[in-house]
């Protein structure tokens, strides 16, 4: 059984993947949830921790990783940071890999930066080490158009509320797609869930509208 490591984003704890996480073992796969400060340490510093964390894995097995939002900073650190990593699969959903407007408008204050930490030193400002992996990395973006986000950002087109869909691209991605979904219904969303199955299992999505 092939195992597959969460990393949940920006503010979040784990528990809010746990939906995913029970649909993604449904499908045949050992899930694991790698938890991290989002704000008291920068991605780079969480992806030495996610390196220590992996170590526990059988070096033999495949080993995947799912990340949302800011997850998928730390795993793009992750991969540059230690490039000779076993053999599996990639997804980021909602993650800006383009930078965040959001985070870019909120920045600009003091107690934006506050609540933002050090989630944007490398990170959600759009400065993260490019992708340059065998891995295969899918993306899943949001079209739902549904958050809090949409009252500091203008987006000019499809988001799901908190990243706009031209956000989430990013060079050398093997597969990208969007969802009808808001940014945290990315991780809630069965068909969602059954295109990150799809994708682990395949390493292509089926998803058609």
């Amino acid at each position: 059984m092939e195992n597959v490591v969460f990393i949940h984003g920006l503010w979040m704890l784990g528990i809010d993947m746990a939906l995913l996480r029970k649909r993604v073992r449904r499908c045949g796969f050992k899930v694991h949830q790698f938890h991290y400060s989002t704000v008291r340490k920068s991605p780079r510093e969480s992806a030495v921790q996610l390196q220590s964390y992996i170590q526990q894995f059988d070096t033999q097995q495949p080993l995947h990783f799912v990340a949302h939002s800011l997850g998928g900073m730390v795993v793009r650190h992750l991969f540059y940071l230690y490039p000779e990593q076993r053999n599996g699969k990639v997804l980021a959903l909602g993650t800006p890999h383009a930078g965040s407007e959001v985070a870019e408008q909120l920045s600009h204050s003091a107690w934006g930066r506050l609540i933002l930490g050090k989630s944007v030193q490398q990170g959600l400002l759009g400065d993260a080490p490019q992708w340059r992996s065998s891995n295969p990395l899918g993306v899943i973006a949001g079209a739902g158009r549904l958050g809090v986000g949409r009252l500091l950002a203008h987006f000019s087109g499809d988001n799901d509320g908190t990243v706009a869909v031209s956000e989430t691209k990013l060079n050398n991605t093997t597969e990208h797609l969007i969802m009808p979904c808001s940014h945290m219904g990315l991780i809630y969303n069965r068909a969602v869930a059954e295109q990150v199955c799809v994708f682990l299992q395949q390493g292509y999505f089926t998803y058609q509208k």
